[in-house]
Protein backbone atom coordinates (compact mmCIF):
# COMPACT_ATOMS: atom_id res chain seq x y z
CA UNK A 1 0.00 0.00 0.00
CA UNK A 2 1.16 3.15 -1.36
CA UNK A 3 1.90 5.85 1.56
CA UNK A 4 0.11 8.92 1.17
CA UNK A 5 2.45 11.99 1.56
CA UNK A 6 1.79 14.97 4.32
CA UNK A 7 0.13 17.41 2.99
CA UNK A 8 0.97 20.55 4.67
CA UNK A 9 -0.40 24.32 4.50
CA UNK A 10 2.23 26.23 3.11
CA UNK A 11 2.80 29.81 2.48
CA UNK A 12 2.46 33.20 3.99
CA UNK A 13 2.53 32.27 8.22
CA UNK A 14 -0.57 34.28 8.65
CA UNK A 15 -2.64 32.95 5.89
CA UNK A 16 -1.36 29.35 6.74
CA UNK A 17 -2.28 29.93 10.30
CA UNK A 18 -6.15 31.56 9.27
CA UNK A 19 -6.10 28.09 6.76
CA UNK A 20 -5.10 25.84 9.64
CA UNK A 21 -7.67 27.32 12.21
CA UNK A 22 -10.34 27.14 9.78
CA UNK A 23 -9.53 23.51 8.93
CA UNK A 24 -9.28 22.26 11.91
CA UNK A 25 -10.32 20.17 14.19
CA UNK A 26 -12.15 21.44 17.90
CA UNK A 27 -8.52 21.21 19.14
CA UNK A 28 -7.18 23.32 16.67
CA UNK A 29 -9.51 25.56 17.03
CA UNK A 30 -9.09 25.99 20.90
CA UNK A 31 -5.35 26.44 20.49
CA UNK A 32 -5.85 30.30 20.50
CA UNK A 33 -7.66 30.15 23.79
CA UNK A 34 -5.47 27.39 25.32
CA UNK A 35 -1.75 27.04 23.29
CA UNK A 36 -0.69 23.77 24.24
CA UNK A 37 -4.16 22.15 23.93
CA UNK A 38 -3.19 20.79 20.36
CA UNK A 39 -0.11 19.80 21.28
CA UNK A 40 -1.49 17.83 24.15
CA UNK A 41 -4.32 16.10 22.02
CA UNK A 42 -1.59 14.67 20.38
CA UNK A 43 0.54 13.45 23.36
CA UNK A 44 3.08 15.66 22.70
CA UNK A 45 3.17 16.77 26.86
CA UNK A 46 5.84 18.45 26.91
CA UNK A 47 5.25 21.35 24.16
CA UNK A 48 1.75 21.59 25.50
CA UNK A 49 3.04 22.69 28.46
CA UNK A 50 5.34 24.74 27.06
CA UNK A 51 3.25 26.23 25.20
CA UNK A 52 1.06 26.93 28.08
CA UNK A 53 3.69 28.40 30.41
CA UNK A 54 4.78 31.02 27.90
CA UNK A 55 1.03 31.85 27.24
CA UNK A 56 0.53 32.27 31.32
CA UNK A 57 3.67 34.23 30.90
CA UNK A 58 2.52 36.77 28.26
CA UNK A 59 -0.62 37.12 29.43
CA UNK A 60 0.44 37.84 33.13
CA UNK A 61 2.63 40.52 31.66
CA UNK A 62 -0.12 42.30 29.70
CA UNK A 63 -2.40 42.80 32.40
CA UNK A 64 0.44 44.11 34.84
CA UNK A 65 2.67 46.03 32.61
CA UNK A 66 1.73 45.59 28.72
CA UNK A 67 -1.51 46.77 28.15
CA UNK A 68 -2.05 49.37 31.08
CA UNK A 69 1.26 51.45 29.72
CA UNK A 70 0.20 50.41 25.88
CA UNK A 71 -3.10 52.79 26.79
CA UNK A 72 -1.27 55.32 27.45
CA UNK A 73 1.27 55.25 24.87
CA UNK A 74 -0.53 57.65 23.08
CA UNK A 75 -0.20 60.47 25.16
CA UNK A 76 2.65 59.07 27.42
CA UNK A 77 0.68 60.32 30.21
CA UNK A 78 -1.39 62.67 31.98
CA UNK A 79 -1.39 62.70 35.93
CA UNK A 80 1.97 64.79 36.78
CA UNK A 81 3.64 64.05 40.70
CA UNK A 82 2.02 65.96 43.03
CA UNK A 83 2.31 65.74 46.70
CA UNK A 84 -1.84 65.92 48.07
CA UNK A 85 -2.69 65.88 51.70
CA UNK A 86 -4.53 63.21 53.17
CA UNK A 87 -7.31 63.49 55.54
CA UNK A 88 -7.38 59.95 56.61
CA UNK A 89 -3.98 59.63 57.26
CA UNK A 90 -3.41 63.27 57.98
CA UNK A 91 -0.16 63.42 56.27
CA UNK A 92 1.40 64.63 52.19
CA UNK A 93 1.60 61.53 50.01
CA UNK A 94 2.59 61.73 46.79
CA UNK A 95 -0.56 61.19 44.16
CA UNK A 96 -0.66 57.80 41.67
CA UNK A 97 1.22 59.91 38.61
CA UNK A 98 2.20 58.77 35.62
CA UNK A 99 5.60 58.17 34.39
CA UNK A 100 6.42 59.11 30.96
CA UNK A 101 9.65 57.50 31.06
CA UNK A 102 8.08 53.96 31.95
CA UNK A 103 5.22 54.02 29.90
CA UNK A 104 7.40 54.77 26.55
CA UNK A 105 9.70 51.74 27.86
CA UNK A 106 7.11 49.52 29.14
CA UNK A 107 4.55 50.34 26.65
CA UNK A 108 6.93 49.66 23.65
CA UNK A 109 8.24 46.33 25.11
CA UNK A 110 4.05 45.76 25.68
CA UNK A 111 4.03 46.25 21.73
CA UNK A 112 7.28 43.63 21.01
CA UNK A 113 6.00 41.07 23.42
CA UNK A 114 2.51 41.24 21.63
CA UNK A 115 3.49 40.91 18.20
CA UNK A 116 6.11 38.08 19.38
CA UNK A 117 3.49 35.80 20.71
CA UNK A 118 1.25 36.54 18.03
CA UNK A 119 3.38 35.14 15.26
CA UNK A 120 4.33 32.21 17.70
CA UNK A 121 0.39 31.38 18.27
CA UNK A 122 0.17 31.42 14.83
CA UNK A 123 2.96 28.97 14.13
CA UNK A 124 1.20 27.12 17.07
CA UNK A 125 -1.85 26.81 15.34
CA UNK A 126 -0.20 26.13 12.05
CA UNK A 127 1.63 22.89 14.13
CA UNK A 128 -1.45 21.98 15.69
CA UNK A 129 -3.34 21.50 12.12
CA UNK A 130 -0.12 19.08 10.66
CA UNK A 131 -0.17 16.94 13.81
CA UNK A 132 -3.69 16.53 12.96
CA UNK A 133 -3.51 16.00 9.56
CA UNK A 134 -0.06 13.52 10.73
CA UNK A 135 -2.93 11.83 13.22
CA UNK A 136 -5.40 11.42 10.42
CA UNK A 137 -3.06 9.94 8.15
CA UNK A 138 -1.25 7.62 10.18
CA UNK A 139 1.96 9.27 9.82
CA UNK A 140 4.46 9.18 12.69
CA UNK A 141 4.43 11.93 14.98
CA UNK A 142 7.72 12.79 17.04
CA UNK A 143 8.46 12.63 20.45
CA UNK A 144 9.58 15.28 22.78
CA UNK A 145 13.19 12.67 22.67
CA UNK A 146 13.21 12.94 18.97
CA UNK A 147 12.69 17.15 19.43
CA UNK A 148 15.32 17.26 21.42
CA UNK A 149 17.75 15.01 19.67
CA UNK A 150 17.10 16.99 16.14
CA UNK A 151 17.74 20.39 17.54
CA UNK A 152 21.04 18.97 18.94
CA UNK A 153 21.81 17.42 15.40
CA UNK A 154 19.77 18.98 12.10
CA UNK A 155 18.82 22.22 13.75
CA UNK A 156 21.75 22.63 16.12
CA UNK A 157 22.39 26.07 14.29
CA UNK A 158 19.18 27.23 15.37
CA UNK A 159 19.66 26.20 18.74
CA UNK A 160 23.08 28.20 19.02
CA UNK A 161 22.00 30.83 17.61
CA UNK A 162 18.58 31.32 19.63
CA UNK A 163 19.77 32.53 22.76
CA UNK A 164 22.58 35.19 21.12
CA UNK A 165 19.48 36.33 18.72
CA UNK A 166 17.03 37.17 22.38
CA UNK A 167 20.46 38.54 23.43
CA UNK A 168 20.24 41.08 20.62
CA UNK A 169 16.55 41.99 20.64
CA UNK A 170 17.05 42.82 24.77
CA UNK A 171 19.96 44.60 24.56
CA UNK A 172 20.04 46.20 21.46
CA UNK A 173 17.45 46.27 19.61
CA UNK A 174 14.62 47.37 22.02
CA UNK A 175 17.38 50.13 23.37
CA UNK A 176 17.91 51.05 19.76
CA UNK A 177 14.43 51.88 19.38
CA UNK A 178 13.95 53.24 22.81
CA UNK A 179 16.19 56.25 21.56
CA UNK A 180 14.66 56.44 17.99
CA UNK A 181 11.00 57.28 19.68
CA UNK A 182 12.71 59.66 22.37
CA UNK A 183 13.55 61.84 19.04
CA UNK A 184 9.93 62.37 18.54
CA UNK A 185 9.07 63.52 22.17
CA UNK A 186 9.99 66.65 23.88
CA UNK A 187 11.90 64.58 26.83
CA UNK A 188 14.71 67.12 28.23
CA UNK A 189 15.53 68.78 31.68
CA UNK A 190 12.40 70.66 31.39
CA UNK A 191 10.54 67.43 31.19
CA UNK A 192 12.21 65.11 33.68
CA UNK A 193 10.60 61.73 34.43
CA UNK A 194 9.42 61.41 36.73
CA UNK A 195 8.65 64.57 38.36
CA UNK A 196 7.51 65.96 35.19
CA UNK A 197 5.74 64.58 31.91
CA UNK A 198 6.94 64.76 28.42
CA UNK A 199 5.02 63.17 25.18
CA UNK A 200 5.03 62.96 21.58
CA UNK A 201 6.14 66.44 19.35
CA UNK A 202 6.69 64.64 15.92
CA UNK A 203 9.32 65.78 13.52
CA UNK A 204 10.07 69.34 15.92
CA UNK A 205 13.45 68.15 16.96
CA UNK A 206 14.38 67.61 13.79
CA UNK A 207 13.43 70.83 12.21
CA UNK A 208 15.09 72.50 15.12
CA UNK A 209 18.03 70.61 14.06
CA UNK A 210 18.33 71.81 10.77
CA UNK A 211 16.70 75.33 11.85
CA UNK A 212 19.52 78.47 11.64
CA UNK A 213 18.22 81.36 13.65
CA UNK A 214 19.18 83.81 16.44
CA UNK A 215 16.77 81.43 18.70
CA UNK A 216 17.48 78.15 17.11
CA UNK A 217 21.40 77.88 16.93
CA UNK A 218 21.10 73.80 16.47
CA UNK A 219 21.29 73.88 12.61
CA UNK A 220 24.25 75.94 12.56
CA UNK A 221 26.02 73.90 15.37
CA UNK A 222 25.00 70.22 13.63
CA UNK A 223 26.76 71.65 10.09
CA UNK A 224 30.05 72.69 11.78
CA UNK A 225 29.88 69.36 14.18
CA UNK A 226 29.11 67.23 11.31
CA UNK A 227 32.17 68.75 9.21
CA UNK A 228 34.78 68.44 11.70
CA UNK A 229 33.67 64.86 12.36
CA UNK A 230 34.43 63.77 8.59
CA UNK A 231 37.74 66.06 8.57
CA UNK A 232 38.74 63.83 11.40
CA UNK A 233 37.47 60.58 10.25
CA UNK A 234 39.39 61.38 7.33
CA UNK A 235 42.59 62.45 8.46
CA UNK A 236 42.63 60.05 11.55
CA UNK A 237 42.16 57.10 8.97
CA UNK A 238 44.45 57.66 6.42
CA UNK A 239 47.44 59.44 8.08
CA UNK A 240 47.66 56.28 10.62
CA UNK A 241 47.08 54.46 7.21
CA UNK A 242 49.96 55.08 5.46
CA UNK A 243 51.93 56.22 8.17
CA UNK A 244 51.42 52.72 9.53
CA UNK A 245 53.00 51.42 5.97
CA UNK A 246 55.18 53.96 5.68
CA UNK A 247 57.12 53.16 9.50
CA UNK A 248 56.50 49.16 8.58
CA UNK A 249 58.35 49.35 5.19
CA UNK A 250 61.16 51.54 7.03
CA UNK A 251 61.84 48.71 10.01
CA UNK A 252 61.51 45.84 7.47
CA UNK A 253 64.47 47.86 4.95
CA UNK A 254 67.04 45.59 4.24
CA UNK A 255 69.33 48.60 5.54
CA UNK A 256 67.33 48.89 9.16
CA UNK A 257 69.32 47.60 12.01
CA UNK A 258 68.01 45.76 15.16
CA UNK A 259 64.48 45.65 13.67
CA UNK A 260 63.03 43.84 16.67
CA UNK A 261 64.24 46.37 18.94
CA UNK A 262 62.23 49.10 16.93
CA UNK A 263 58.66 46.94 16.70
CA UNK A 264 59.15 46.72 20.43
CA UNK A 265 59.62 49.96 21.16
CA UNK A 266 56.33 50.80 19.22
CA UNK A 267 54.79 47.63 20.37
CA UNK A 268 55.46 49.22 24.00
CA UNK A 269 52.91 51.98 22.55
CA UNK A 270 49.50 49.63 22.24
CA UNK A 271 50.55 48.16 25.28
CA UNK A 272 49.93 51.21 27.51
CA UNK A 273 46.06 52.07 27.73
CA UNK A 274 45.01 54.67 25.79
CA UNK A 275 43.33 56.70 28.39
CA UNK A 276 46.40 57.29 30.29
CA UNK A 277 48.36 57.90 27.29
CA UNK A 278 45.99 61.11 26.37
CA UNK A 279 46.00 62.22 29.87
CA UNK A 280 49.70 62.58 30.14
CA UNK A 281 49.55 63.96 26.91
CA UNK A 282 46.74 66.72 27.44
CA UNK A 283 49.28 67.41 30.46
CA UNK A 284 52.31 67.80 28.75
CA UNK A 285 50.53 69.87 25.84
CA UNK A 286 48.79 72.37 28.26
CA UNK A 287 49.23 76.28 28.29
CA UNK A 288 51.46 75.81 30.95
CA UNK A 289 52.67 71.95 30.08
CA UNK A 290 56.58 70.66 29.89
CA UNK A 291 56.12 71.46 25.79
CA UNK A 292 54.92 74.73 26.24
CA UNK A 293 57.75 75.77 28.82
CA UNK A 294 60.32 74.35 26.30
CA UNK A 295 58.94 76.01 23.24
CA UNK A 296 59.26 79.39 25.64
CA UNK A 297 62.85 78.81 26.73
CA UNK A 298 63.96 78.07 22.86
CA UNK A 299 62.27 80.54 21.21
CA UNK A 300 59.54 78.68 19.33
CA UNK A 301 56.66 80.48 20.67
CA UNK A 302 58.43 84.27 19.82
CA UNK A 303 58.82 82.71 16.61
CA UNK A 304 55.39 81.40 15.68
CA UNK A 305 53.86 85.24 17.28
CA UNK A 306 56.76 86.65 14.60
CA UNK A 307 54.89 84.79 11.36
CA UNK A 308 51.02 84.89 13.08
CA UNK A 309 50.26 81.58 14.14
CA UNK A 310 49.98 82.46 17.48
CA UNK A 311 48.32 85.68 18.66
CA UNK A 312 50.66 88.86 20.09
CA UNK A 313 49.01 88.53 23.23
CA UNK A 314 49.89 84.99 24.49
CA UNK A 315 52.90 84.08 26.19
CA UNK A 316 52.22 80.37 25.09
CA UNK A 317 51.22 77.88 22.20
CA UNK A 318 47.52 77.46 22.86
CA UNK A 319 47.90 73.68 21.21
CA UNK A 320 44.72 72.90 22.94
CA UNK A 321 42.58 75.95 23.62
CA UNK A 322 42.45 77.73 20.45
CA UNK A 323 39.91 75.59 17.68
CA UNK A 324 42.89 75.89 14.91
CA UNK A 325 45.84 74.69 16.82
CA UNK A 326 43.48 71.94 19.03
CA UNK A 327 42.05 70.42 15.90
CA UNK A 328 45.74 70.09 14.35
CA UNK A 329 46.94 68.72 17.95
CA UNK A 330 43.94 66.53 18.28
CA UNK A 331 44.94 64.54 14.28
CA UNK A 332 48.62 64.94 15.34
CA UNK A 333 48.15 62.54 18.81
CA UNK A 334 45.69 60.19 17.65
CA UNK A 335 48.79 59.50 14.76
CA UNK A 336 50.89 59.18 17.29
CA UNK A 337 48.48 56.58 19.16
CA UNK A 338 47.44 54.78 16.17
CA UNK A 339 50.30 54.35 13.89
CA UNK A 340 52.31 51.80 15.92
CA UNK A 341 48.59 49.39 15.50
CA UNK A 342 48.42 49.90 11.79
CA UNK A 343 52.73 49.04 11.36
CA UNK A 344 52.28 45.89 12.80
CA UNK A 345 48.84 45.47 10.95
CA UNK A 346 51.17 46.26 7.40
CA UNK A 347 53.99 44.41 8.79
CA UNK A 348 51.59 41.03 8.23
CA UNK A 349 50.69 41.57 5.39
CA UNK A 350 53.90 43.11 3.61
CA UNK A 351 55.44 39.60 4.88
CA UNK A 352 52.80 37.28 2.60
CA UNK A 353 53.30 39.32 -0.68
CA UNK A 354 55.37 36.75 -2.94
CA UNK A 355 59.21 38.02 -3.52
CA UNK A 356 58.68 36.84 -6.80
CA UNK A 357 56.78 39.97 -7.37
CA UNK A 358 59.12 42.29 -6.33
CA UNK A 359 61.90 39.91 -7.95
CA UNK A 360 60.18 40.70 -11.35
CA UNK A 361 59.38 44.23 -11.17
CA UNK A 362 63.52 44.69 -10.50
CA UNK A 363 63.76 42.65 -14.07
CA UNK A 364 61.76 44.81 -15.78
CA UNK A 365 63.75 48.14 -14.35
CA UNK A 366 60.71 49.46 -12.09
CA UNK A 367 62.09 52.30 -9.71
CA UNK A 368 61.09 51.76 -5.78
CA UNK A 369 58.21 53.96 -6.27
CA UNK A 370 56.31 52.21 -8.98
CA UNK A 371 57.45 48.65 -6.99
CA UNK A 372 54.88 50.21 -3.93
CA UNK A 373 52.46 51.98 -6.78
CA UNK A 374 52.30 48.75 -8.42
CA UNK A 375 52.88 45.86 -6.15
CA UNK A 376 52.80 47.00 -2.40
CA UNK A 377 49.75 48.94 -1.89
CA UNK A 378 47.03 47.07 -4.61
CA UNK A 379 47.84 44.41 -2.36
CA UNK A 380 47.65 46.03 0.91
CA UNK A 381 44.46 47.58 -0.19
CA UNK A 382 43.53 44.08 -1.49
CA UNK A 383 43.59 42.67 2.65
CA UNK A 384 43.39 45.83 4.24
CA UNK A 385 39.93 47.31 2.36
CA UNK A 386 37.66 46.12 5.17
CA UNK A 387 39.66 47.34 8.00
CA UNK A 388 40.03 50.66 6.30
CA UNK A 389 36.48 51.10 6.06
CA UNK A 390 35.34 49.88 9.73
CA UNK A 391 38.40 52.28 11.08
CA UNK A 392 37.01 55.02 9.34
CA UNK A 393 33.48 54.16 10.71
CA UNK A 394 35.27 54.04 14.36
CA UNK A 395 37.17 57.15 13.81
CA UNK A 396 33.69 59.46 12.99
CA UNK A 397 32.55 57.43 16.88
CA UNK A 398 35.89 58.26 18.29
CA UNK A 399 35.25 59.43 21.88
CA UNK A 400 38.43 59.57 23.76
CA UNK A 401 40.89 61.07 22.04
CA UNK A 402 38.41 63.91 21.72
CA UNK A 403 36.97 63.70 24.98
CA UNK A 404 40.28 63.09 26.78
CA UNK A 405 42.39 65.72 25.22
CA UNK A 406 39.57 68.58 25.56
CA UNK A 407 37.41 67.71 28.43
CA UNK A 408 37.89 71.14 30.88
CA UNK A 409 40.43 72.19 29.09
CA UNK A 410 39.04 73.48 25.41
CA UNK A 411 36.17 76.47 25.65
CA UNK A 412 34.87 77.64 22.65
CA UNK A 413 34.56 80.79 21.79
CA UNK A 414 31.72 80.23 19.21
CA UNK A 415 28.58 81.98 21.11
CA UNK A 416 26.21 79.95 18.70
CA UNK A 417 28.03 76.80 19.64
CA UNK A 418 27.63 77.34 23.20
CA UNK A 419 23.89 78.13 22.63
CA UNK A 420 23.53 74.55 21.65
CA UNK A 421 25.73 72.96 23.70
CA UNK A 422 28.63 72.54 21.56
CA UNK A 423 32.06 72.55 21.09
CA UNK A 424 34.32 73.23 17.65
CA UNK A 425 36.52 70.34 18.32
CA UNK A 426 33.34 68.36 18.91
CA UNK A 427 32.48 65.04 16.95
CA UNK A 428 28.80 63.88 16.87
CA UNK A 429 29.61 61.61 19.33
CA UNK A 430 30.97 63.87 21.86
CA UNK A 431 28.45 66.59 21.29
CA UNK A 432 25.55 63.47 21.86
CA UNK A 433 27.48 62.87 24.84
CA UNK A 434 27.36 66.30 26.59
CA UNK A 435 23.85 67.04 25.18
CA UNK A 436 22.87 63.70 27.62
CA UNK A 437 25.42 63.79 30.52
CA UNK A 438 26.09 67.33 31.46
CA UNK A 439 22.61 69.00 29.74
CA UNK A 440 20.09 66.47 29.75
CA UNK A 441 19.21 66.75 26.19
CA UNK A 442 17.78 63.50 25.55
CA UNK A 443 15.56 64.32 22.84
CA UNK A 444 17.66 66.10 20.71
CA UNK A 445 20.81 63.46 21.38
CA UNK A 446 18.60 60.73 20.45
CA UNK A 447 18.04 63.16 17.31
CA UNK A 448 21.73 63.42 16.56
CA UNK A 449 22.50 59.89 17.44
CA UNK A 450 20.08 58.72 14.14
CA UNK A 451 22.10 60.98 12.07
CA UNK A 452 25.17 59.73 12.95
CA UNK A 453 24.13 56.22 12.44
CA UNK A 454 22.71 57.42 9.48
CA UNK A 455 25.90 59.22 8.36
CA UNK A 456 27.59 55.61 9.30
CA UNK A 457 25.58 53.49 7.79
CA UNK A 458 25.18 55.30 4.46
CA UNK A 459 29.03 55.16 4.27
CA UNK A 460 29.44 51.82 5.25
CA UNK A 461 27.42 50.36 1.87
CA UNK A 462 28.72 52.63 -0.09
CA UNK A 463 32.09 51.61 0.65
CA UNK A 464 31.94 48.31 1.08
CA UNK A 465 29.62 47.92 -2.55
CA UNK A 466 32.80 49.56 -3.57
CA UNK A 467 35.06 47.21 -2.39
CA UNK A 468 33.66 44.71 -2.86
CA UNK A 469 31.76 44.86 -6.51
CA UNK A 470 32.39 42.09 -8.53
CA UNK A 471 35.61 41.52 -9.80
CA UNK A 472 37.72 44.02 -7.93
CA UNK A 473 38.41 41.99 -4.75
CA UNK A 474 40.25 39.63 -7.01
CA UNK A 475 41.86 41.74 -9.33
CA UNK A 476 45.14 42.22 -7.57
CA UNK A 477 45.24 38.49 -7.78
Amino acid sequence: MKKRKHDGIRGFLPVRAAKSWLAGDAFVKLTPLLWGVGYIRRRQFVKGFLAILFEVVVVMFSISYGFPNIAKFGTLGTVRRETVYNPATMKNEVNQYDNSFLILLFGLVGLIVLAVAVIILMRIVAEARELQQKSEQGAHISTFREDIRELLNQKFHITLLSLPSLGIIVFTIIPLIFMILVAFTNYDQQHMAPTELFTWVGLDNFKRLFNNSLSETFGYSFGKVLGWTLVWAFFATFTCYFGGIALSLMINNKRTRVKKLWRTLFVICIAVPQFVSLLLVRNFFADTGIVNTFCSNVGITDFLKSIGLVGAYLDHIPFLTEAGWAKFMIILINFWIGVPYLMLIATGVLMNIPTEYYESAKIDGANALQTFNRITMPFMLSVTGPYLITSFIANINNFNVIYLLTQDVYFTMDTKLAASNAKDIDLLVTWLYRLTNDYYNYKMASVIGILVFIVCAVFTLLAFNYTFRKGREGRFQ
